[in-house]
């Protein structure tokens, strides 16, 4: 993928080298762990030889950190290679949302701030660990992103790529925009009042809806740059083929258990972020209308 061309943001807090913006604990809150979340809850499985799903199951439990909040980090575009490229993906994902939702959803596109930190840090929804991927936190409006996880991708699991990280960042700022759209506070709601499978269905929707959204966006971004090929498609389809919950479930236990899927299928990642990819518009995200 080519990003020389591609705007940088200025909406980034870098908190890298802070020492006071971590916080103790292991938790994440207020929302589901995104695409970055599942691939570095598989690293940790791998390493320690845990069952994925049982890290994943308190990893999206929504706690809250009523803590001091962090000292706010530098804001602004970073110099170096890595915050460099995140700025870029961010400016993109701004340019494309800002005239596509009111274009689509008739609502004005807000710009979510980009975090990055190392280690650790504090976000309204509770701490952020690197440990556990990047994730959006609807409390705050923030993504939150230690940039070492795409090394990580590269080195443990094989994968990487401009585009698949790209592709990353998207997902993120698409569950940016089921906030923005109301989506993600009625289904907290519906969660709530559900039963466990009920609520892990509901759950799979939105993600797979985020997968969409940042098809959508890399849809919009080759229209504007003609900056993506066959490769970088291949790249980010073999990401979200990799954390499928069934390939999860089945690589730590040699079977699937359907009702505990929060996720989806590798099948299911692959369809609809080539939904979004070959769509390019919110009414082809539905996966909530979808069988």
């Amino acid at each position: 993928m080519r990003e020389d061309d591609l705007r940088s943001s200025d909406n980034i807090e870098d908190r890298r080298g802070d020492a006071n913006s971590g916080g103790g604990g292991f938790q994440i809150g207020g929302g589901k762990l995104g695409i970055g979340g599942v691939v570095a809850v598989l690293l940790i499985s791998w390493a320690l030889g845990i069952n994925p799903q049982t890290l994943l199951s308190g990893a999206q439990m929504l706690t809250t950190d009523q803590s001091q909040p962090a000292t706010p980090g530098q804001r602004g575009t970073p110099n170096d290679a890595a915050g460099t490229f995140v700025a870029r993906v961010l400016g993109e994902t701004e340019d494309v949302w800002t005239d596509l939702l009111p274009q689509q959803a008739k609502i004005s596109y807000q710009k979510p701030i980009l975090v990055l930190f190392s280690g650790a840090t504090r976000s309204g929804c509770g701490t952020a660990q690197a440990a556990m991927g990047p994730f959006y936190c609807p409390l705050d409006h923030k993504v939150y992103l230690d940039t070492a996880f795409f090394q990580d991708m590269q080195s443990r699991l094989g994968g990487g790529g401009d585009f698949a990280y790209a592709y990353v960042i998207a997902h993120e700022v698409g569950h940016h925009v089921q906030n923005l759209i109301g989506l993600l506070p009625r289904v907290q709601r519906q969660e709530e009042e559900s039963d466990e499978a009920t609520a892990n269905a509901l759950s799979v929707k939105v993600e797979l809806m985020a997968d969409c959204l940042a098809g959508v966006w890399a849809n919009k971004m080759n229209q504007r740059h003609a900056n993506i090929d066959d490769t970088d498609i291949r790249q980010a389809v073999a990401t979200a083929s990799a954390i499928g919950d069934d390939r999860l479930e089945k690589q730590a236990q040699g079977y699937a258990v359907p009702d505990s899927f929060t996720h989806g299928t590798s099948a299911q990642r692959v369809h609809w972020l080539t939904a979004g990819l070959q769509g390019g518009t919110l009414q082809s995200c539905n996966t909530f209308q979808a069988q």
